[in-house]
């Protein structure tokens, strides 16, 4: 069964993409998250969903479940920076007065392609920043963003187009933040996520810019058990290891998160306390607070977007169960 079909979640359209394996669940009306991802196989929910009656609360904080699109992804020192002599001011709406999670949180976006085919299915949305007046009183850089959903099997894969229509060049980043289940057992599965160092945070949770030594965390290159875990951590993916996370169940149970490797350098692993009932695996191509750290851009990860430029980022999500 590969096709796509409609629903309702707290009043809006959804979107349900459908495989043998897989069901994965689109909000396109509140900035188009992936809100559940259902594991037929397993019978699991393998994102934190929100219930419907959680609905203030999403539109409060919406990167808190699911897969939520960060532009540009973590803090940057006060929402303040400059890019080539332009100063830029985003929402001061986290502790200390800094900016937290970017412009994109509820935004409408609209389904502008379905398709079924042989092989999978898949949903194409599409949101223009000119549309937004508050994304554009803080980041006055009209994009058109353009992302498409396609299921295949056990894969989900989500690319993202970015065209700028303006008439400067401008930073860019984006991140996911991306909340996997584990259940209330976090003594059965391991992370292997290959890293060479730690960036070093303040007292403020901002980047230095100083690398740091792995540490206890050289087990994420081989898997590192999550009992009794505890991350808030930003981490440096070398230039020639993957970017790839790989969560394993000690059944053999494996959920493989995948990112184009040209982009995404730096990734943040976060339990919100103690591991328990989720991890947070977040994928990033600009480095928290870059802009302000006056490093390179090899460094920072920042994308610097030329007028009518166009890019595209992927990332993947690949769900292998045990054999029975």
């Amino acid at each position: 069964m590969k096709q796509v079909t409609k629903g309702q979640w707290g009043g809006y359209d959804t979107y349900i993409l459908h495989s043998r394996e897989l069901e994965v669940t689109l909000l396109p009306r509140l900035g188009n998250n992936v809100i559940s991802l259902w594991d037929h196989k397993q019978n699991r929910e393998i994102l934190r969903k929100p219930e419907e009656n959680d609905l203030s609360y999403y539109l409060q904080k919406p990167y808190h479940f699911g897969m939520p699109l960060l532009i540009p992804p973590g803090r940057i020192r006060q929402g303040q920076f400059q890019f080539e002599g332009k100063a830029y001011q985003f929402e001061q709406n986290a502790a200390g007065g800094h900016h937290i999670h970017g412009l994109h949180r509820t935004q409408s976006w609209c389904v502008s392609d379905i398709e079924e085919d042989e092989e999978g299915c898949a949903v194409t949305t599409e949101f223009n920043t000119a549309d937004d007046p508050r994304w554009m009183e803080q980041f006055p850089v009209p994009l058109k963003l353009e992302m498409t959903f396609r299921l295949q099997d056990n894969r989900f894969r989500q690319t993202l187009k970015v065209s700028h229509q303006g008439t400067a060049r401008v930073p860019f980043g984006i991140g996911y933040h991306t909340w996997f289940m584990i259940d209330g057992e976090p003594g059965r599965w391991k992370l292997k996520l290959p890293a060479e160092n730690v960036y070093e945070l303040n007292d403020e949770l901002l980047t230095s810019g100083n690398l740091l030594p792995l540490g206890e965390l050289e087990a994420l290159n081989q898997g590192l058990g999550l009992q009794g875990i505890k991350l808030d951590t930003v981490l440096r993916i070398g230039d020639q290891q993957p970017a790839e996370a790989v969560l394993t169940r000690d059944d053999g149970y494996v959920l493989r998160y995948t990112a184009d490797q040209e982009f995404f350098r730096h990734w943040v692993v976060y339990t919100n306390g103690t591991a328990d009932q989720f991890l947070c695996i977040e994928p990033y191509t600009w480095l928290p607070d870059g802009p302000n750290l006056g490093k390179n851009a090899a460094f920072t990860g920042i994308i610097t977007l030329e007028p009518r430029q166009t890019i595209a980022v992927s990332s993947s999500l690949e769900v292998v169960s045990p054999e029975l």
